[in-house]
């Protein structure tokens, strides 16, 4: 038998290691840069708003400046044509549209106190232009006659003064202007650095991860090629193993065979001697019950009247529990020596007839038995029906007293595999028993049912034959769940071990 080789995959692993320290090195940096990124953009966008904001309240300043010339231009038109109405509706449209543009100001500027300030001196101005607007246009209208030197006008005073207030406000709007356009171009370059950052990260996280895979990928190759020569030999290790297996498994059934047949012949031999032991003692007895018994010593009387039925009942009851062990032994043996079949076989079709054959003690029991969809397979019938016959004659055996029987039989197809369960609402199992029910003549909770505790060994057997598993899940007083897995075609050897 060739040994088996060692393989080291410390190389490989230190690689792996080394390959995931370095990305996630890089990968966190990088993930910094980009909320830095993140953060910078904000700050941009912030940058951006606040200039838009001071163009906002210098195109407001300047709007309001028109709308105030515009009514000094129609007041004037007014002085020089007093029949002149459309003057007049320019200039009250001028006024309105002036103390429109002063609330938006004042909407605009509440983030600036200094303007906010000076916004209520021009408010101020402009209330007592308005008014002497309306006086002069009035006086014109009665036919007084406006003044020649409108340079001492007092509306025109204090409509240079209301626009010598508006260019101040104009020229600190500019200069905040200037100041913010500075901070938005520096955060623009901030923004700009961070970028390029985050390009040169990624450029060497990049090329940095490549390498590494690059390298990662040689010592695969070389792991590959290791592991094929690896599986060569142990090709035909396994080959070896796998007759051995098969011939100590061959051995193990025709030991059981010989052993149990062996076992039957002084069994036969106790049950015959205990029959003629029992037939004497009823002889005695008789002979006892014809004479006068009185003679007798009382242990005798006792002995043959008591002992004696009681010893025999004993070893009957031992003799036929070892002679149903012996028969089931029987069974397995001849069961593990069967050839597998496989044809194609309908679940549901399957599972309909053991319902059939199961009927009586289905409706004396008053359980339901739900058959919902299940899988063609292709396996051993006689095995199939074995397993499931088994499963469902237990979950009918060990209902809960007081609780209507409920048993439900379904399957999927999982990744070419057929997954049966059998679910009921019984007596449950305890989750320390789990595994203990599948070994041979071991059984679980209250011993209130005939049986030997080889059904589920023997449904684990016949799944392990069919290259499947049988798996449980229960708890106590909540029912249980036994759980089917075979695959959708059997082939012939992969488990018949």
């Amino acid at each position: 038998m060739p040994a088996t080789p060692t393989f080291a995959f410390s190389r490989s692993a230190k690689t792996n290691r080394l390959v995931l320290v370095l990305l996630s090195v890089g990968f966190a940096a990088l993930f910094a840069a980009i909320i830095a990124v993140v953060m910078v953009q904000q700050q941009v966008e912030e940058d951006t708003f606040w200039v838009e904001h001071t163009l906002d309240v210098e195109t407001s300043l300047n709007k309001f400046i028109r709308h105030a010339e515009r009514t000094e231009t129609a007041r004037r038109g007014v002085l020089l044509t007093p029949g002149a109405s459309s003057f007049v509706k320019i200039a009250e449209r001028g006024i309105a549209d002036t103390r429109a543009e002063l609330e938006n100001l004042e909407a605009r500027l509440r983030d600036n106190p200094r303007q906010i300030a000076a916004l209520g001196s021009l408010r101020e101005k402009l209330d007592r232009y308005e008014a002497l607007v309306r006086q002069s246009m009035a006086d014109a209208r009665r036919g007084k006659i406006a003044p020649k030197d409108l340079n001492t006008d007092p509306t025109v005073v204090l409509m240079r003064e209301i626009r010598v207030d508006s260019d101040a406000m104009i020229a600190s709007e500019g200069t905040l202007l200037r100041k913010r356009n500075d901070q938005q171009e520096q955060t623009r370059k901030l923004l700009y650095a961070m970028l390029a950052l985050c390009g040169l990260l990624i450029v060497t996280v990049s090329i940095g991860a490549v390498l590494l895979i690059r390298r990662n990928i040689r010592e695969i190759d070389a792991s590959r090629r290791e592991l094929h020569d690896l599986n060569q030999q142990l090709e035909t290790l396994v080959d070896e193993r796998t007759a051995e297996l098969q011939r100590a498994n061959a051995e193990i059934q025709r030991f059981a065979y010989i052993v149990s047949h062996d076992l039957r012949s002084p069994l036969v031999n106790v049950m015959g001697f205990t029959a003629e032991l029992d037939a004497a003692r009823k002889a005695i007895s008789d002979h006892m019950l014809s004479t006068d018994t009185e003679s007798l010593p009382k242990a005798v009387r006792f002995a043959v009247e008591e002992d004696l039925p009681e010893a025999i009942g004993f070893i009957r009851s031992s003799t036929q529990k070892m002679d149903r062990l012996i028969n089931a032994i029987l069974r397995l043996s001849r069961e593990g020596r069967r050839t597998i079949a496989p044809v194609d076989i309908d679940l549901g079709e399957l599972v309909r007839g053991v319902a059939d054959s199961l009927r009586h003690r289905i409706d004396e029991t008053g359980t339901t038995l739900t058959i919902g969809a299940l899988p063609r397979i292709e396996s051993d019938r006689l095995a199939i029906e074995q397993i499931l016959s088994n499963l469902i004659e237990n979950a009918l055996k060990y209902l809960q007293p007081g609780r209507p029987g409920e048993i439900r039989v379904e399957g999927r197809e999982i990744h070419g595999r057929a997954v049966i369960t059998v679910r009921d609402n019984g007596r449950g199992i305890d989750p320390r028993d789990h595994e203990r029910i599948f070994d041979l003549f071991r059984r679980s909770g209250q011993q209130d049912q005939p049986g030997e505790g080889i059904g589920l060994a023997h449904v684990r057997a016949l799944a392990y034959r069919l290259g499947g598993l049988v798996e449980v899940s229960s708890a106590t007083g909540e029912g249980s769940t036994f759980t089917v897995s075979l695959p959708l075609r059997f082939q012939a050897g992969e488990s018949d071990v």
